[in-house]
């Protein structure tokens, strides 16, 4: 009885050590969101201090191109919106990565008293 209970604690830990690593993963992805929405709201920012007479250029792999001012902005208007989407969506997955993790969290602790129970030893003890 003991051996079936450290196997099925053995794999619930894995999936405990992936979810944790998948918390990570979605948190440095956000991270990366979050720093990218910093530098394209400086870029809205500068955007908008422009008006029509200047000239505004676009990097397109080695060279420079001409673009028009409304164009950028809608540009950057764009890039923003879709970065704070996938900020959502990130914080949603967060979230429900958290609720898993800590299922997954007292599910182990349930394991841990069930095989200590089945070793003869009292919860309190290790």
């Amino acid at each position: 009885m003991a051996e079936a209970i450290q196997k099925k604690l053995k794999a619930e830990v894995e999936k405990y050590t992936q979810t944790q690593k998948d918390v990570s993963k979605s948190v440095s992805a956000r991270q990366k969101l979050e720093t990218q929405m910093a530098e394209n709201n400086i870029v809205k920012e500068e955007l908008d201090l422009l008006d029509s007479s200047n000239t505004v250029f676009k990097l397109i792999g080695p060279v420079l191109v001409k673009q028009d001012l409304d164009e950028a902005k809608a540009t950057v208007a764009k890039r923003l919106e879709y970065i704070n989407g996938e900020i959502q969506r990130y914080e949603t997955l967060l979230k429900d990565y958290h609720k898993k993790s800590e299922q997954q969290r007292e599910v182990l602790t349930s394991l841990q008293q069930d095989l200590q129970k089945a070793q003869g030893l009292t919860p309190g003890k290790v």
